[in-house]
């Protein structure tokens, strides 16, 4: 059992500090809606591996961590520093933010359709407050889930990307999220919304990523996002998870989704000590389309917890999720599918899939599919595999001149790429796929053979 009173009562003193600030900054429409989040923060405190949503994840390290709230951005980043991390390839806009502050000077607004509007979260709510309220901290509940409702309490910054009634946003939008590791461990909550109307389409790049990948202290990375698809529209969100060594990372994604609206969702998680992505979807109308993609990457002591709910409100509505997950080590990976079919949608049709890969005897999944059926006339399916590199493909490739470690290699690389197949920003996959090869073992031996 956690003790959370200390932690909790850091967490109240930080944001007692805040309230003043944030009223002189224009924001005391919000502060309500701040308020009733960190009391509901301190009633559910941490949670811990009795609750049933985190029964394969404890989060005691970052509960007994006594993390400082990070002030304002680092000036050590350089733009040499954000070209290394960045997207590469052309955007439509690049917002990057420092320890969860926005970063004008590594910035850049680029060249946007009329009436995109894509900035500071906090520089909006503070200016015009009546394109946030309707939305902000409408979807992601923190009624029972204890990270967002700190990060509703203490959210600092994040981006606000706005894309008008037919609007097309032709290249990406990248919200790039560097952390500074200091010499005291540091808290960071960046909170992103988008809204996106009817009849208009637009993609993100959502990187969370650290200048000193295996230096400095612990930090702990709160992010929250919420998606608002409307009537007809396309989005297609990614997300890389790339932290330092020591950080902890808990993300939220909520997607909203309304009348034949098609959102597609990619996390790749690849650094960090203790990851845990939570993705939730409600598609509230009919026609609606969500398709879920995930990889992991994860070696050493490494531990990822996937947590996914799609929830199907409406009928004619299709969802996919599809994760893979790839651990060395004493690696420990989970993943929770939920899907949930409410008494109105029929004609339902949506199919889950989790596939993981052990490469060591001491790597560790758990994986738990879930089906919540309360409709007679749907099509629902899902699935999980866990299992070690097949024997007999690494004789088959043998037998044709490769060696054992690079035959390991391409057979690791073939089942990951596999994930990485509905990238549709090429660059982007393109360094994912580097990625996936950096990770793997021998992979110069790899790369002699290609």
């Amino acid at each position: 059992m956690i003790d959370t009173k200390d932690s909790t009562d850091r967490y109240q003193a930080s944001f007692q500090q805040r309230e003043t600030a944030l009223s002189a900054a224009g924001q005391a429409w919000f502060l309500p809606t701040r308020q009733a989040a960190m009391s509901r923060f301190g009633e559910l405190g941490f949670p811990t591996t009795r609750h049933e949503e985190w029964q394969h994840t404890s989060v005691a390290p970052i509960a007994r961590t006594a993390f400082q709230h990070a002030a304002g951005v680092d000036a050590a980043v350089s733009p040499a520093d954000v070209q290394r991390l960045a997207l590469p390839g052309g955007t439509s806009a690049r917002l990057v933010f420092v320890n969860g502050w926005y970063a004008p000077r590594l910035s850049d607004l680029g060249d946007l359709p009329a009436g995109v509007r894509v900035g500071s979260l906090d520089e909006t709510a503070g200016r015009d407050p009546a394109l946030l309220e309707p939305h902000l901290a409408r979807h992601a509940a923190f009624d029972d889930h204890a990270f967002v409702a700190l990060n509703t309490a203490l959210m600092q910054d994040g981006g606000l990307v706005y894309v008008p009634r037919h609007t097309v946003v032709e290249r990406p939008v990248e919200l790039l999220f560097i952390a500074t590791p200091g010499a005291e461990p540091r808290a960071i909550h960046p909170r992103n919304l988008v809204l996106v109307d009817a009849d208009s389409q637009v993609t993100l790049v959502e990187t969370h990523a650290t200048v000193t990948p295996g230096d400095g202290a612990a930090y702990f990375n709160n992010p929250v996002t919420e998606i608002v698809a409307g009537d007809n529209s396309v989005v297609d969100h990614y997300k890389v998870v790339r932290e330092a060594a020591a950080a902890f990372h808990v993300g939220t994604l909520q997607v909203h989704q309304f009348r034949s609206s098609n959102v597609s969702a990619h996390v790749v998680s690849a650094g960090g000590t203790l990851v845990r992505n939570d993705i939730n979807a409600l598609l509230d109308d009919e026609g609606g389309e969500c398709n879920l993609y995930g990889l992991y990457l994860i070696g050493g002591e490494q531990h990822v917890d996937n947590h996914l709910r799609v929830e199907h409100a409406r009928p004619h509505c299709d969802s996919r999720e599809f994760f893979k997950g790839v651990l060395d080590g004493r690696a420990r990976g989970a993943f929770t599918g939920r899907i949930v079919v409410h008494p109105d949608a029929q004609k339902t049709d949506a199919k889950q899939s989790n596939m993981s890969l052990l490469l060591s005897p001491h790597a560790q999944v758990d994986s738990k599919p879930q089906l919540e059926i309360f409709a007679d006339d749907v099509k629902c399916t899902h699935g999980a595999t866990i299992g070690q590199i097949d024997d007999e493909a690494i004789f088959y490739l043998r037998a044709r001149g490769i060696g054992e470690a690079a035959a390991r290699s391409l057979l690791i690389q073939a089942f990951a790429r596999e994930a990485l197949a509905g990238v549709r920003i090429e660059p982007l996959r393109r360094r994912l796929e580097e990625l996936v090869l950096a990770r793997l073992p021998e992979a110069n031996l790899l790369q002699e053979t290609a």
